[in-house]
C-alpha cells in the first residue's frame, strides 16, 4: 500500500501552487547540487547573541563552524542513506545534502569566547558580547 494525499488525483503533482514552485525549486535545483539551507533563529540579549540553526537528524561531527576576521560560517553535511532496514521511502520532504551559511559578527562579539552545542536538532551558537564601559564625567561650570 502507498501513503498519498488525500483527494490527489495525480500522486506526482504538488497539491498547491506553493508545494508546485517548491518542488520544482528543490528538486531541480537542490537535486543537482545537494545542497540546502537550514533554517536560523537569531537572538540577542544584553550579555550576547544565540544563533539557533535548525538541522535535525545530525551528528556533531557532521558540522564544521569557522570563524575568520569577523565572518561566521556554519557547515555541514546531512546525508541520505537510500534505504533503512527493509524500508522504501514514498516521499521524503526532509532536506538533506551540504549546506554552508555565513554572518557577519558584530564588533561587540568577544570572538575567542564563542561557543556551540548541539541537542534536539538545533545547533546552537552563543556569541558573548564584551561588556560596554560608560564614560562618565562631571564637567564643572566655571
Amino acid at each position: 500500500m502507498k501513503l498519498v494525499r488525500y483527494n490527489q488525483l495525480d500522486p506526482t503533482l504538488p497539491n498547491t501552487f506553493s508545494g508546485m514552485l517548491d518542488r520544482f525549486f528543490n528538486d531541480s535545483v537542490n537535486a543537482s547540487m545537494k545542497q540546502f539551507s537550514p533554517a536560523v533563529d537569531i537572538a540577542e540579549d544584553e550579555k550576547s547573541y544565540e544563533i539557533h540553526v535548525s538541522v535535525p537528524g545530525m551528528k556533531k561531527s557532521d558540522f564544521k563552524i569557522d570563524l575568520v576576521d569577523g565572518k561566521l560560517t556554519i557547515s555541514g553535511e546531512r546525508k541520505l542513506e537510500e534505504k533503512k532496514e527493509g524500508k522504501n521511502f514514498h516521499t521524503i520532504e526532509t532536506q538533506y545534502g551540504s549546506f554552508r551559511r555565513s554572518f557577519f559578527l558584530p564588533e561587540d562579539v568577544i570572538e575567542d569566547q564563542v561557543e556551540a552545542s548541539y541537542e534536539d536538532g538545533f545547533l546552537k551558537l552563543l556569541l558573548p558580547k564584551k561588556e560596554k564601559k560608560v564614560n562618565k564625567a562631571t564637567i564643572e561650570v566655571k
